[in-house]
């Protein structure tokens, strides 16, 4: 299982504002989960990523625990957030130098690697297919989608080959569409 997440939830200044969340992803698989509302399914896509932990709960990816092994995980994952980029990325060569340097890789090649996954991002705005080349661009296992619009589906599937997707979404019908576009039958 590449990424497992058992009652997951998350609290907040006493509010709970993720439900138990409970699913499974294996190697190369795709899933559109869907959440209880934009901002459930926002933080649902930072733990499965890494960046917030589960307040109950446990999440996996792969064999290690974000809480406890951060960096390996952080190592394994391509996140790709909802929002625009912030403005000092205004440049696409600026973004990808900051994601390389993130993971300690080669700037120029990795520049290099990212423009070749961009040019297969046609038609998608920049404040989307920037983050998805940046996450791409280290050849992570698992990428994880915050709120993708499912006409974006096929081009990422593209691009991220056999690596696995799990994307987080804000309704039921929102994931549907998605993992359908994937070509995924629901």
């Amino acid at each position: 299982m590449l990424l497992e997440m058992r009652d997951a939830t998350f609290v907040h200044r006493g509010t709970q504002l993720v439900a138990a969340q409970t699913l499974g992803l294996e190697e190369g698989g795709r899933l559109a989960h869907p959440c209880a509302n934009n901002r459930a399914a926002s933080i649902v896509a930072m733990m499965a990523a890494g960046l917030v932990r589960a307040t109950g709960g446990c999440v996996f990816v792969g064999a290690f625990d974000p809480r406890i092994q951060p960096v390996h995980v952080k190592r394994m994952v391509g996140y790709v957030p909802h929002d625009a980029l912030p403005y000092e990325f205004s440049t696409f060569e600026r973004y990808i130098e900051y994601r390389a340097e993130l993971w300690q890789l080669p700037q120029a090649e990795s520049v290099v690697r990212a423009r070749r996954i961009f040019a297969g991002l046609e038609g998608i705005h920049e404040s989307f297919a920037y983050p998805l080349a940046g996450a791409l661009v280290a050849r992570p296992r698992l990428l994880v989608l915050d709120r993708p619009q499912a006409l974006y589906a096929p081009q990422i599937v593209e691009a991220a080959g056999t690596c696995a997707i799990f994307s987080t979404h804000g309704s039921k019908n929102d994931a549907a569409r998605f993992i359908e576009a994937c070509g995924v039958p629901v």
